[in-house]
């Protein structure tokens, strides 16, 4: 049996987009001679659709598309994702299903059973639960399908009380297809090998794992989709971050090998970050970036990485230097854009602030300098980015990291604001790890922007050390805290210091306000803030 999995980025709620798309793949498999072709979970409608399954109309017309798919199987069979109708009148009114399309017509439709509802998954809202379990006949095989998270439990997961794999196991299923929406974290593609292979340890059952690639606003799908034999082990495995139709033969009840996928985990994270820019842009319609330039490692990282996904071109570069900018500064931006061969140009806001100044010395009087003159500094130059992006239509990208965003060391309608936040899930740590890796084959990022203490400018000789505990102290805090859920008796534990548990935790919880407000973040990590980390604003955990 030749078995194919359709790896492909789609366009929520782009039905015609997504339709044909699967069409010309089903067209594709046929002239293969591909027995049964498999696309991810919801495909028919993109990944995830959300509030739009609320409207009759989008349902309908998820369905009416894939009824018209249905008449590309005269000559194969496909199973495809799309929400199902609920017409039992109990409980939610849709399903989450796997439609199985045979000589031109739905032959069955598969219900989803485990619903996630925890960080980014919010299934349970829109879906309801199915507690009935079949296995389909294709080309003489009995084939069960199971729909992403339906494999996410082999017993011994808290959430789930049952556990598809194996009712599919005791209905005679030789094969089980898993469509899937599963998106990327670094450690996602060796969690669901493991899950897996944990299934087939249950059952004795080879696997097609079939996944979305592709972003959609803050979510990134790797793809990654695979063939794994009934001994856990995969045999062949898409690429990640690109469209592939994947191909075996089941051959004595195993598949036949071929390449399997790796990757270092700053490899995969700046592989994804293009993807996550490259889509965001497309996918709006939009194809030019505006980013301000200050001579550090942020800005630069996030210049670079918008390079490679939109083309040089397309990427303008706005240095702002202020009186307390210094020389080196302004001097590594330029030599970035150099290095890239992109445009850029310099716009002091020397003047603009002094206005800023003179216009609130009635209100500010004799007050000493501090953190509203150093917030004025940095909505102006807010102001300048929107304007340009207003202006020529370009999208402003937000260059702050993962370890500001969460001790709130940025201004609010200032360097905190944006269309997307490419590096709001990257650690400092790991923005240096990015920078390095961007500079593997020849420096792009200038050597002074990433060898020099970090600093905003925003008064004379400031560090960000000023204000902070080192990065290393600051990231390993952050990271145990917002990853790892470890509260602050288990963070004193672990030896460190209760000063800096204090300190950080209290500057974590102060600024959720902030975060609330900040453009979509990208998500490389298993916690990112956003939809996955959902915190009260006004609240108090502290030792």
């Amino acid at each position: 049996m030749k078995i194919a999995a359709a790896q492909l980025n789609f366009h929520v709620g782009n039905f015609e987009f997504n339709r044909k798309k699967i069409i010309d793949y089903i067209r594709s498999a046929v002239q293969k001679k591909i027995d049964l072709l498999v696309f991810p979970e919801l495909a028919i409608c993109g990944y995830p659709p959300r509030d739009f399954l609320e409207f009759n109309d989008f349902v309908e017309k998820c369905i009416a598309s894939i009824e018209s798919i249905a008449l590309e199987t005269k000559d194969i069979a496909v199973v495809i994702g799309g929400p199902s109708k609920n017409n039992t009148g109990k409980g939610k009114s849709l399903f989450n299903s796997a439609y199985v399309l045979v000589n031109g017509r739905v032959k069955e439709i598969i219900k989803k059973t485990l619903l996630p509802t925890y960080d980014v998954f919010d299934e349970y809202r829109y879906f309801e639960q199915s507690r009935v379990f079949n296995v389909i006949e294709i080309k003489g095989k009995n084939i069960g399908i199971a729909i992403c998270e339906d494999l996410w439990n082999v017993g011994n997961n808290p959430l789930y009380t049952q556990t598809p794999a194996l009712e599919l196991k005791e209905l005679g299923a030789e094969i089980i297809v898993n469509i899937s929406a599963s998106p990327f974290s670094y450690l996602q593609d060796s969690n669901r090998k493991e899950v897996l292979k944990e299934n087939t340890e249950k059952t004795n059952i080879p696997i097609v794992y079939c996944n979305h690639v592709g972003a959609q606003t803050e979510l990134i799908f790797d793809g990654g989709s695979f063939f794994m034999n009934s001994d856990g082990k995969v045999v062949k495995q898409s690429p990640f971050f690109s469209e592939d139709l994947l191909i075996s033969e089941l051959i004595n009840g195993q598949f036949l090998k071929g390449n399997v996928q790796s990757g270092s985990k700053i490899q995969l994270i700046h592989d994804a970050l293009i993807m996550g820019i490259k889509d965001y842009f497309k996918k709006l319609g939009f194809n030019k970036a505006v980013i301000g330039l200050s001579g550090g490692i942020d800005s630069a990282v996030t210049f670079a990485l918008a390079v490679r996904a939109l083309g040089n071109n397309n990427v303008f570069g706005v240095l702002m230097p202020s009186q307390y900018s210094s020389n080196h500064s302004i001097d590594d931006a330029k030599k970035l854009s150099e290095n890239l061969g992109a445009p850029y140009k310099i716009v002091s806001i020397e003047e603009i602030y002094s206005v800023y100044n003179e216009k609130l010395k009635p209100l500010f009087k004799d007050l000493p300098f501090g953190l509203a003159e150093e917030n004025l500094q940095a909505r102006a130059r807010g102001v300048l980015l929107m304007a340009i992006s207003n202006k020529f239509g370009y999208i402003v990208l937000n260059t702050s990291n993962k370890s500001e965003a969460a001790v709130g060391y940025g201004t609010l309608y200032g360097d905190m604001c944006g269309g997307l936040s490419v590096l709001g899930d990257v650690y400092k740590t790991e923005v240096f790890e990015l920078a390095r890796y961007i500079n593997k084959d020849a420096e792009v990022i200038p050597e002074n922007s990433i060898l020099k203490p970090p600093s905003a400018e925003l008064r004379p000789d400031q560090k960000d050390s000023d204000s902070l505990p080192d990065y290393d102290v600051l990231d390993k805090v952050l990271f145990e805290y917002i990853e790892n859920r470890k509260g602050p008796k288990e963070l004193l534990k672990m030896g460190i210091d209760e000063t800096v548990v204090n300190r950080v935790l209290r500057m974590v919880n102060s600024n959720e306000y902030k975060r609330y407000q900040t453009p979509p973040v990208l998500r490389i990590s298993h916690k990112a803030f956003g939809m996955g980390r959902r915190m009260p604003i006004v609240a108090k955990y502290l030792l």
